[in-house]
This record gives structure tokens, C-alpha cells and sequence, in this order.
């Protein structure tokens, strides 16, 4: 295994351990690495903040001069708090090349991340391990698209936002884009008959 697909692995995993915990923001991690050492590692903060890159950075300090990021998601080139983005935490660090599994279709990002990374210089790959990425992003992606939080069913909720709770015969349409809204985007339901009647409308996924 090469040390690139190595230190991708270690954030997918990352990432993944933190999914559920992470909503309204996606579940992103971020691993900085100069060959196969890692110098700082971290994924989103419980509550969506700070992301992943804002702690991971700080962690590096000077030795991610030159060095090597490896992020699960696109780095933002905006924020909707009007905050530093990501992709400036990147630059400002001094880091040389970033490796990126899976672009982020949102308004913030949508490509503007990795173009304010190529504008700064910076060598940017994307692609690596996005399959096993993909996970990651299904529900964080349906919502874009839909307005809604995917649905699944599940016997628990791990790696979940929330179990959605509403009765069979409601609007459950409403109540989907009312959650997505919120910023929800995986939610469980156990088999039964709210899952058979999510399911009759095309609202269940898997």
C-alpha cells in the first residue's frame, strides 16, 4: 500500500468514526502527513465545528510547511459564517500538495476549494479511495440534491444523525424537508410500518 492510500485510509476511518456526531456539517477528516510520517490528524468536531482542516492545521504547526493534506471532502472555498475556509487554512499553512477523496458539490465549495487551492500553487489531486468514501457522503449528497435526509433502515443508529419518529399516514415528505432544513442527513427507522409506508413513496433508501 502506498503511503498516499495509507493516510486516505486513516482519514476515511477517521471520518467514519465521527459520523452521526457531525450534522448540520458533513463527517470530514483531515490528515497531515510528510511521507509516512503523520504530523496531525483530526476529523469534524461534534456540532459540525470547527472542521476538520481548522483543528488539524493548528496541530501541525510549522512542520505542515511543505507537507502533504489528505481530506475526505473537498475543503471549502467559502463559509457561510464568513469565516477563513478551509481551503485558507490549507494555504496559509504552507502546505504543498493536497489529496482529496471526494468534491463537494455544496454552494461553499463545488469546486471553488480546489481552485483557490490550485490558484495558491498548491498541488491538488482528487479521487483517492472515493469509493470508500462514499459512504461518508451518501446522505450529506441526497440532501443536497432532494432537500431531504436520506432514510435507511437500520437496528440502531450508529453512524446516524437520528432515528425518524412520525406517523405512517403523515405528510412524510414535510416532515423529511422539514429535517433537512434543519440540516439532518441520515436518518433510521426500524422495519415496520412507518418504514413500509416510506418505502410506498420512494422516501426510503436500501
Amino acid at each position: 500500500m502506498t503511503d498516499d492510500a495509507r493516510h486516505m485510509g486513516r482519514a476515511i476511518a477517521l471520518a467514519l468514526a465521527a459520523m452521526g456526531r457531525t450534522w448540520p456539517n458533513p463527517a470530514v477528516a483531515c490528515v497531515i502527513a510528510r511521507g509516512d510520517e503523520v504530523l496531525a490528524e483530526a476529523a469534524t468536531a461534534s456540532g459540525g465545528r470547527p472542521h476538520a482542516e481548522e483543528q488539524a492545521v493548528p496541530a501541525a504547526g510549522e512542520a505542515a510547511r511543505g507537507a502533504t493534506a489528505y481530506v475526505t471532502l473537498e475543503p471549502c472555498g467559502a463559509r457561510s459564517s464568513g469565516r477563513k475556509s478551509c481551503s485558507h487554512f490549507l494555504v496559509e499553512a504552507g502546505i504543498q500538495r493536497v489529496v482529496i477523496a471526494a468534491l463537494d458539490p455544496s454552494p461553499f465549495a463545488s469546486g471553488r476549494g480546489v481552485e483557490r487551492l490550485r490558484k495558491a500553487g498548491l498541488e491538488v489531486e482528487t479521487g483517492l479511495l472515493a469509493e470508500d468514501a462514499r459512504v461518508l457522503y451518501e446522505g450529506y449528497l441526497h440532501r443536497l440534491e432532494t432537500g431531504r435526509p436520506m432514510v435507511r433502515t437500520a437496528r440502531d443508529g450508529a453512524g446516524f444523525d437520528a432515528q425518524f419518529a412520525a406517523a405512517p399516514r403523515a405528510d412524510l415528505k414535510a416532515e423529511l424537508t422539514r429535517l433537512g432544513e434543519a440540516g439532518y442527513t441520515r436518518l433510521w427507522v426500524p422495519e415496520g410500518d412507518l418504514a413500509e409506508a416510506l418505502r410506498a413513496q420512494g422516501l426510503l433508501t436500501g
